[in-house]
C-alpha cells in the first residue's frame, strides 16, 4: 500500500499554484484543500464582496483574535482525518501555516516561482477578485507588501521542491509530475 502524499503549495500572488493544483486533482486524483477557502466561505456568509482586500482584512481579524496558526491547526487537523491517498494545500503564505503541517510525516512543500511581469499579467487576465482585471502593476507590487503576502518569501525558503513556472502548460505539468515520481520513489 502506498503512502499518503500530502503537497504543500506556496508562492507569490500569480505564480501558478491554481493551475498546479487543478494538474495534481484531475490527473493524480488530490483533494483540495485551500487556506483561503475558510475566509471565503465566512465573507458569502456575512454577505460581503470577495475581493482581496476583504480576504486579507479577515484574515487579519481572525488571526489577530485567535492566534496567528488558527487556520493551519484546522487544517492539519482536517488533513489528518482525510481519508484520501493525495491532498493538496494550495495558498500557504505564512511560517504559522507550516508550523503544523510540517508535523505530517508525509507533508511536503513545494515553491512555485515566476517573475513579478508574467504574474502581475495572469493576475488581470484571470481577474479572480473583483477589481483585478483593472490592477496596475504599481498596484500588484504594492499587494505583494500586504500582511498576508509578506512571509511567503521566508515560507518559500523551507520549501522540499521548488518548479519555475515562466514555460508553458506541458513544462509545468512536466514538472510537477517529476515532483510526484520523485515523492512515490521515497515514500516506498
Amino acid at each position: 500500500m502506498e503512502k499518503k502524499i500530502v503537497i504543500g503549495l506556496t508562492g507569490q500572488i500569480a505564480c501558478g499554484k491554481g493551475v498546479i493544483k487543478k494538474h495534481l486533482m484531475e490527473i493524480h486524483g488530490a483533494s483540495d484543500y485551500r487556506f483561503s477557502t475558510i475566509l471565503r466561505d465566512l465573507l458569502k456568509r456575512l454577505h460581503l464582496e470577495l475581493t482581496r482586500e476583504n480576504l486579507i482584512h479577515i484574515s487579519t481579524i481572525l488571526r489577530q483574535n485567535f492566534g496567528d496558526d488558527l487556520l493551519a491547526h484546522a487544517m492539519a487537523e482536517d488533513i489528518k482525518n482525510d481519508e484520501q491517498p493525495f491532498l493538496v494545500i494550495d495558498g500557504i503564505r505564512r511560517l504559522a501555516d507550516i508550523k503544523f503541517l510540517k508535523t505530517i510525516p508525509e507533508f511536503k512543500l513545494v515553491r512555485i516561482v515566476a517573475n513579478e511581469k508574467l504574474r502581475h499579467e495572469r493576475v488581470v487576465s484571470r481577474n479572480e477578485n473583483a477589481g483585478d482585471d483593472q490592477k496596475t502593476f504599481a498596484d500588484f507590487l504594492e499587494d505583494q507588501q500586504q500582511e498576508t503576502e509578506i512571509q511567503i518569501p521566508e515560507v518559500m525558503a523551507t520549501a522540499d521542491y521548488e518548479i519555475i513556472n515562466e514555460g508553458t502548460l506541458d513544462e509545468l505539468n512536466k514538472n510537477v509530475d517529476d515532483i510526484i515520481a520523485d515523492i512515490k520513489k521515497h515514500n516506498n
